[in-house]
């Protein structure tokens, strides 16, 4: 596999994005269009290919301001809604390309089935309905996407159990808490490390700044960039420089190579 595989961080915020509705925090108040966060996402392309891991309520204006025309697939991390909602707006892909892979485990395609039954359903079907094909997620089991290797790399989200991805060289975390030795085995060599540092305070269900930090220095990737992040983590650029070199904090539309 000889393509560079190009990485578009579609969005870098936390759950309610930054910034929040109604708030008066410096960092919501902000001009600095690093700290502008949509809901967490990335896009992977190489050679023709298009996959995002997740889809949230910004999927939309995330394809449109990356100009984005096609959509091999969507790689689930997990259920949450920041995560997942916006699923209806692979639309205007089906109506171009027919059925949307997806790929998430069990649990994932069975809460999606019971928010967006219309998107599953096989009879009745409302002619403007998308429709996806799936492929389910087992730890343990790699498999490929347009000649790449992809890894799931299993996680607990506080007591859910999670998926991230290495793939090839690039390995996407978000949402984590924990982690078993043997899934960090399996993302070490990695290249690059996306993973989550929600802000400075502990947190019940994701790595803080410290525990994000220390979980580079455990896998020691090249370069790492720092996702879903908060407002309580600080404004973009006073926390960049205070960082190690080779780690830094994502940004929407930031594009890296490999």
């Amino acid at each position: 596999m000889n393509d560079k595989l190009k990485i578009t961080f579609l969005g870098t915020g936390t759950s309610q994005g930054i910034p929040i509705i109604g708030s008066s925090h410096p960092v919501c108040l902000s001009s600095d269009p690093r700290d502008k966060r949509l809901r967490v996402s990335v896009l992977l392309s190489w050679g023709s290919h298009n996959f995002t891991i997740d889809c949230g309520p910004d999927f939309r204006q995330q394809m449109l301001t990356n100009k984005v025309a096609k959509l091999d697939g969507i790689l689930f991390t997990h259920e949450h809604a920041d995560h997942t909602a916006g699923i209806d707006d692979i639309r205007p892909f089906f109506f171009r390309q027919g059925d949307i892979p997806i790929y998430a485990r069990k649990r994932v395609v069975k809460s999606l089935k019971r928010r967006f039954d219309y998107i599953f359903s096989k009879k009745d079907r409302y002619p403007g309905a998308p429709a996806v094909t799936v492929n389910i997620v087992k730890k343990n089991k790699s498999f490929k996407l347009g000649g790449m290797p992809v890894t799931p790399i299993q996680a607990l989200h506080n007591r859910l159990k999670i998926f991230g991805y290495r793939v090839g060289d690039f390995t996407y975390l978000t949402d984590v808490k924990s982690m078993e030795s043997a899934e960090i085995d399996k993302i070490k060599g990695s290249k690059v490390l996306v993973v989550n540092a929600l802000r400075i305070e502990a947190h019940q269900s994701h790595f803080n700044l410290e525990e994000a930090l220390d979980f580079v220095n455990q896998v020691k990737p090249e370069k790492a960039y720092f996702t879903h992040i908060s407002h309580h983590l600080g404004f973009h650029e006073e926390v960049e420089k205070s960082l190690p070199n080779n780690v830094h904090l994502a940004y929407d539309n930031l594009t890296i190579e490999l």
